[in-house]
């Protein structure tokens, strides 16, 4: 069958992958002049030499579901990545410095030494998140949601019946204030992990405590040569399993007769499909594609997740205390989230640092580092992005500098940034969101746009605005899921 794929996103590109793979003809429809959606990649220039950055996700987890691919299509990996020994460097304003490390014992010694929780306790906490994951968040994720036959497998009735003991219906703050004793360090340190889906912990489901085991049972990956290495990686796959690639041409309109999909409209005309996969944001892919079509009305007015606010720095030195993911803690994390909820930036945000030179050498100049920084932003809802940069940038080189006793400032050879507005210019996610919807109230995961449409035949969603979520894993995922629905 012949199938038109918009949008050359990760899920995008896993989809092709799987369907080029099964035999079917697959032509995938780019707007921008390269693959990979937010898992680009671009490099400055400075005196010192040239930097690079991936321009989006920076974190690896669950790399399996990239090894799937090349299984799927019969080709021998060529995919290289490593387990990092140090998942994340955390920091706070009072100087406390937290390694996470990879292995269990060390990471308990660890949280214990610095924190005061007892070890067994630490091991306890991660196992919680590891039972809630096998018995509940693996069968939720893998499966879609929007299908009857989903519900009546024996494994998802007893993830069912289950749930109530995994705290859905207590937040994720509250979950872990439990879970540690209401050590505040600790909270803190398990509370971010709410920002992989842009959630916000003192809102979301106490079931989002799942979150830590994907970074500490499963691991932390780093594919060599940074994360842009994914998108080539699948890209090349694409290729090799015969899939058409049609860059600079953004897809104007999805044609429908007769309650259903049957091609696209570009600049450069009419095509016939029998099936048509969209991995643009599903908001605007009723709204831009779909004109005279119903919409999901209350579906696409559901709250929007957090953005984010990326400063990336050419740094002309290098920090031995800092590692490939770093986090320095806000003061208070309340107070964070309070004022992404109001569509501001607090003063005091939490910064994560990422710099992939520690593991590539060649990413920045000898002596150098490249620095992605970025900062949870609320989504764009009319905002002063001018103003708000500006302050934002302040504050977090006088954040970075006291904890760092350094001025970062006079340290940044060459810069750029990615506020909201370029998101949504360069990715088409609506409102500058990376992840879609929010998933703070309770029903979020049952709420989320399906991988098919209920009213139009012939017609597939995937990626990150639509079930399971955002992120690279659950990107693949969804192709998995759209491949199964597809049959």
């Amino acid at each position: 069958m012949k199938t038109a794929i918009i949008g050359a996103g990760i899920g995008g590109l896993a989809t092709a992958v799987r369907l080029a793979s099964r035999g079917h003809e697959v032509s995938v429809f780019e707007a921008n002049s390269y693959p990979g959606g937010k898992l680009s990649e671009f490099s400055l220039d400075a005196a010192g030499g040239s930097y690079r950055f991936d321009a989006g996700p920076s974190l690896f987890t669950m790399p399996h579901y990239v090894d799937e691919l090349f299984e799927a299509a019969g080709v021998e990996p060529n995919f290289v990545y490593d387990r990092q020994e140090i998942v994340c460097q955390y920091f706070w304003d009072d100087d406390t410095r937290l390694t996470a490390w990879a292995d269990p014992e060390r990471l308990a010694e660890e949280i214990c030494e610095k924190t005061g929780v007892s070890k067994p306790q630490v091991k306890r906490i991660f196992e919680s998140a590891k039972i809630k994951y096998q018995t509940a968040g693996s069968v939720f994720l893998e499966n879609s949601l929007h299908r009857p036959n989903t519900w009546f497998s024996l494994k998802v009735l007893k993830s069912l019946l289950m749930m109530p003991r995994f705290d859905i219906f207590r937040t994720m703050h509250d979950t872990h204030r439990s879970l540690t004793g209401h050590n505040p360090k600790l909270t803190q340190f398990l509370d971010r992990f709410a920002t992989y889906n842009g959630s916000n912990p003192y809102r979301a489901s106490g079931m989002l405590s799942v979150i830590p085991h994907f970074e500490h049972g499963i691991g932390c990956f780093y594919p060599q040569g940074g994360m842009f290495e994914i998108t080539k990686a699948v890209y090349g796959l694409a290729l090799k399993k015969g899939v058409k690639f049609h860059f600079n041409t953004p897809v104007e309109e999805i044609l429908v007769e007769k309650g259903a999909a049957r091609g696209i409209r570009t600049a450069e005309g009419t095509s016939d499909f029998d099936r048509v996969v969209s991995n643009m944001d599903v908001y605007f892919t009723y709204n831009r594609l779909l004109p005279n079509e119903k919409k999901p009305e209350k579906t696409l007015a559901q709250e929007r997740s957090t953005s984010g606010l990326i400063f990336y720095w050419g740094i002309k030195k290098q920090f031995p205390e800092l590692h490939l993911h770093n986090i320095f803690f806000s003061g208070d994390y309340k107070k964070e989230f309070d004022a992404l909820q109001k569509g501001e930036i607090c003063d005091d945000p939490t910064v994560y640092v990422n710099i992939t030179s520690k593991l590539t050498p060649g990413d920045a100049p000898d002596g150098s580092e490249n620095w992605f920084v970025l900062i949870n932003a609320p989504y764009n809802a009319g905002q002063n992005w001018t103003e708000l940069v500006e302050k934002t940038r302040a504050n977090v080189l006088r954040k970075l500098s006291a904890i760092l006793k350094t001025d970062v400032a006079s340290l940044i050879e060459t810069e750029d940034l990615l506020d909201p507005l370029l998101i949504e210019q360069r990715t088409a996610s609506f409102a500058g969101s990376l992840y879609g919807t929010s998933s703070n109230s309770l029903m979020s995961a049952f709420a989320r746009h399906p991988n098919f449409s209920a009213k139009l035949k012939n017609l597939y969603f995937v990626g990150g605005s639509v079930h399971p979520g955002g992120g690279i894993p659950l990107a693949l995922l969804s192709a998995k899921i759209v491949d199964e629905v597809m049959g």
